[in-house]
């Protein structure tokens, strides 16, 4: 037959694919999300989520250190917190001798401007009721009381070491209570990773074991409603106009079509959340053996960034990255 389309001409050979791929996936594009626990003296697996640790302040730097040696873009941290320093208004999340503070503190101490360190600017793990705000008195959040908390967590974060405040609460106006809050304390080149568009999602749950969540009932008063899509580029909108250095979508997988939207849309960079029940999946199911585990995870990066993502938070951040390399 002639004059038939082959597209498969450009198929034939690895170096035939690497010439004509569209996407590329590199270790800068990677972000470690990273848990520190107070009172731990060892890394402690979390059972959900096998091969992730909370951990010390030792494995912290220990693990922070070789993911920047393996290329990542950033570090993310999460604070957790011994059960008995959580209360009603998260106050170890503002006090600078608080886990996410003294995280922040060594994580600078140790790799400092060598790659990106972010904090989860979020109330969530610090409350003993587990929302990720205070609440009023009928027992919801209060979302305007809950921006002044993350002001001073905000501050508080960059005295530390952060680079990037990961705004992950979904309170209405948080982008922008915060740059006001920052320029006004002086902290003009401080950036923030606005979480744009979070979705209240049933593939949390892993994450709520990282963090020792004290989370009763869910989040769907102010997490977006996996039905909507519309209400995303509001969101995405909002925080533009607020001044988002960078926006974000989580979850990831199950949001590519969302992803898609803000990255077409978008003037600043985009990133998104490879969550916790997404890695948790692929794990237990290449523990399983029912799929290649290094080409799934793979697979599910590049496509992340085939959506849109120029920055994927994941937690086989610093494995890929060697992969990769």
């Amino acid at each position: 037959m002639t004059g038939m389309d082959r597209p498969r001409r450009l198929r034939r050979t690895p170096a035939l694919r690497r010439l004509v791929a569209e996407t590329t996936l590199e270790p800068r594009h990677l972000v470690l999300p990273m848990f520190v626990a107070d009172g731990l003296t060892e890394p402690s697996e979390i059972g959900s989520m096998p091969g992730v640790y909370q951990h010390s302040m030792d494995s912290l730097r220990k693990a922070a250190v070789e993911a920047v040696a393996a290329g990542v873009g950033g570090l993310m941290l999460f604070g957790v917190p011994r059960p008995e320093d959580k209360d009603a208004t998260g106050s170890k999340a503002i006090d600078p001798d608080g886990i996410l503070n003294r995280g922040l503190r060594a994580l600078a101490d140790e790799v400092g401007d060598a790659t990106v360190i972010m904090a989860d600017t979020c109330l969530d793990e610090f409350t003993d009721h587990g929302h990720c705000g205070v609440l009023a008195g009928d027992g919801s959040v209060d979302n305007d009381a809950t921006l002044d908390v993350y002001v001073d967590m905000a501050i508080a974060q960059v005295e530390a070491g952060a680079h990037l405040l990961g705004t992950s609460g979904m309170m209405d106006g948080q982008v922008g209570a915060i740059r006001a809050g920052l320029d006004d304390a002086g902290h003009l080149d401080a950036g923030i990773l606005a979480y744009a568009v979070k979705y209240a999602s049933a593939f949390y749950g892993p994450f709520r074991e990282a963090v020792g969540s004290s989370l009763q009932g869910d989040r769907r008063t102010y997490q977006q409603d996996a039905a909507n899509r519309r209400e995303a580029i509001r969101e995405l909108e909002l925080d533009l106009a607020e001044g988002a250095d960078i926006v974000m979508v989580k979850p990831a997988m199950s949001y590519l079509d969302i992803l898609r939207d803000v990255a077409d849309r978008s003037e600043v960079p985009v990133a998104a959340y490879q969550i916790s029940g997404e890695y948790a999946m692929i794990t237990a199911a290449a523990q399983r053996g029912w799929i290649d585990r290094r080409g799934a995870v793979l697979e599910s990066l590049l496509g992340i960034r085939r959506a849109g993502a120029d920055i994927v938070l994941t937690y086989w951040a610093t494995e890929a990255a060697h992969w990769l390399s």
